[in-house]
């Protein structure tokens, strides 16, 4: 259903009420909490439902009207018993009680907003000892009403003023379990005399025109998405009237509309260059097009007006197959679940074919008008992650790196030799305060290579880092080619003599480069420094993860129980390791 059109909310509604009556709550069902200061039913309603067409169905604890603090102070409330992994908090700009005097100088301001900001962190900071949750959190949407007029932007005592100082510090004093949602952006975004409905407010204590509700609740399930593993890392584009006007089997490729001083050329550049900073954030790009190749090489070859340029595209399709079967071709040499994927195509029969044949694939309903390619993709939200790092950074490039690899592959015949040939050299370390971000980031984002599928917030990690039976270990590698940085996150946890692999993930990135092994062999020389003489592991399989079935039987564990393994910390690892030490 389309979030933006408002004329299907009444349906959207009707869709929710429906699914809430026929919902049943069950043991593995996400529980979420949310709690507001105005009005939340109808949020909550289409929330549920909209998480339910994501394959997530939510257990929702709903707090009262205005009953954030009543709920979190009071430890004896349903919220606690309720005990949710997620906590989503919709203040309202009517919580701001204190506001700095006419006049006011700039430490009194900064003291009163320091304040304000506190009773927040006091929240999180409960909410985090008492229940280990991930919080979302709204800032607060800014007012139309300007008693000072313009001024409310020359003076920093002015209430306006106050306002973005407070939204500031909180997304400056956040935690590391605390997700900002910037409710602010989306009120601008409809236009705050839209946004606001004052009537409803007062007759029902409604924080939004009910218009918005489907985008208020997507903004948050694409939120939760991310913090459960599912999010989208590549796009995939179409060449001919997509990244550029024309068609370059036509017009060849300096005859393509990319020209600055031309308003179709520009809008196509300006979407080029949207594209290059999801690129440089960290997002795959693949090109999927029905074309030859070589002729759809030849703009990012030849013409210096392209923004784009091949090293750009970690995966590039150009032939006369169908574009469902070649997706699911970038898929696999990228190495990544197919869901993981977001096609951008102009032609409306190509996108429907897709969302026929590939339903994982998220398809966006791509506007006629170039000029709007931007706003559309932006929108649609695809690309929402918990969290970035460097690795974010360098991962598009590992990707590009990938062909030459394939290259020095192909030349040998013994793929030992080839795994001695990359020069490979990694470090296993326990993690501190520079690489908890990247190791939170890598077990909530791992689907594939997860061993449990266990998420686990920052806070809960930092939580775990203090503890003296727990090591939370980091993987990195490099080789001749790329510096990956963090491709594996480890936790082990002793019991008496016995070491319990709690969290096992790896990049599939790196996937039969012996990096299990390396990994392995120093996993048993931790456990036993830890006073362990055995080592358990456990499978607990999903939809996803069935690549690493047999991992502990391939490392030699043995069956302990129903996908629980054992190995023998007496026993010498003497597998052969291509990967040296840093």
């Amino acid at each position: 259903m389309n979030v933006w059109n408002i004329d299907e909310i009444p349906k959207l509604l009707k869709l929710a009420r429906r699914y809430a009556k026929s919902y049943v709550t069950g043991e593995k069902d996400l529980k979420i909490a949310v709690l507001g200061s105005y009005s939340i039913q109808h949020f909550v309603s289409v929330l549920r439902f909209l998480l339910h067409e994501e394959g997530i169905d939510a257990n929702i604890y709903e707090g009262e009207y205005d009953g954030i603090l009543m709920d979190v102070l009071n430890e004896d409330s349903e919220l606690y018993q309720f005990k949710p992994s997620m906590v989503i908090l919709l203040p309202s700009i009517k919580d701001i009680k204190e506001f700095p005097i006419l006049g006011s100088d700039a430490e009194s301001i900064e003291q009163l907003a320091d304040k304000q900001v506190k009773l927040y962190q006091g929240i999180w900071n409960k909410l985090e000892a008492s229940l280990g949750c991930q919080i979302l959190q709204a800032n607060f949407v800014l007012p139309i009403e300007r008693a000072l007029g313009n001024l409310e932007s020359n003076y920093e005592y002015s209430r306006s003023y106050y306002y973005k100082k407070i939204n500031t510090k909180l997304e400056r004093k956040r935690g590391g379990n605390v997700t900002i949602i910037d409710m602010d952006y989306w009120a601008g975004v409809v236009g705050k005399i839209n946004w606001f409905d004052n009537s409803s407010y007062y007759l029902s204590k409604t924080g939004f025109r009910m218009d918005y509700i489907g985008i208020v609740a997507e903004v948050f399930v694409k939120q939760i998405l991310a913090l459960t593993g599912k999010v989208k890392k590549c796009l995939v584009l179409d060449l001919d009237n997509t990244l550029w006007g024309g068609v370059v089997g036509d017009d060849g490729c300096m005859g393509i509309q990319l020209d600055p001083n031309n308003a179709i050329g520009e809008a196509y550049r300006a979407f080029q260059q949207y594209v290059l900073q999801l690129k440089e954030r960290g997002v795959i790009l693949a090109v999927c097009s029905k074309n030859e190749e070589d002729i759809a090489k030849e703009p990012f070859e030849k013409n210096d007006k392209m923004i784009l340029k091949l090293d750009d595209i970690s995966c590039f399709i150009a032939n006369w197959e169908d574009k469902a079967g070649n997706i699911r071709t970038i898929a696999s040499k990228l190495n990544i679940g197919v869901d993981s994927l977001v096609f951008f195509d102009d032609n409306p029969a190509e996108r429907e074919i897709v969302k026929k044949f590939v339903p994982e694939v998220l398809v966006v309903d791509v506007p006629e008008d170039p000029a709007d390619y931007v706003q559309a993709l932006s929108l649609c939200m695809p690309f929402e992650w918990g969290q970035l790092t460097g690795e974010d950074f360098k991962r598009t490039q590992s990707y590009l790196q990938n062909s030459k690899r394939q290259e020095l592959e192909s030349s040998f015949v013994n793929y030992d030799e080839y795994l001695q040939a990359l020069d490979m050299v990694g470090s296993v370390e326990e993690i501190d305060a520079f690489s908890k971000e990247r190791f939170a980031q890598l077990i909530n984002k791992s689907n594939q290579f997860n061993l449990r599928t266990i998420r686990y917030t920052e806070a809960a990690i930092e939580q775990m880092m203090q503890e003296e039976d727990t090591k939370l270990l980091a993987v990195s590698l490099k080789d001749k080619f790329s510096d990956y940085g963090i491709i594996s996150c480890i936790i082990l946890k002793k019991n008496g003599e016995e070491c319990f692999a709690d969290t096992w993930v790896m990049s599939c990135r790196v996937l039969k480069r012996g990096v299990e092994e390396f990994a392995f062999s120093h996993v048993c020389d931790v456990a036993r420094e830890m006073g362990c003489s055995r080592l358990v592991g456990e499978y607990i399989p999903t939809q996803k993860n069935r690549m690493v079935k047999d991992f502990y039987p391939g490392l030699g564990f043995e069956k302990l129980s129903e996908n629980k393994y054992v190995y023998d910390l007496t026993k010498v690892y003497d597998k052969k390791i291509w990967i040296k030490e840093n």
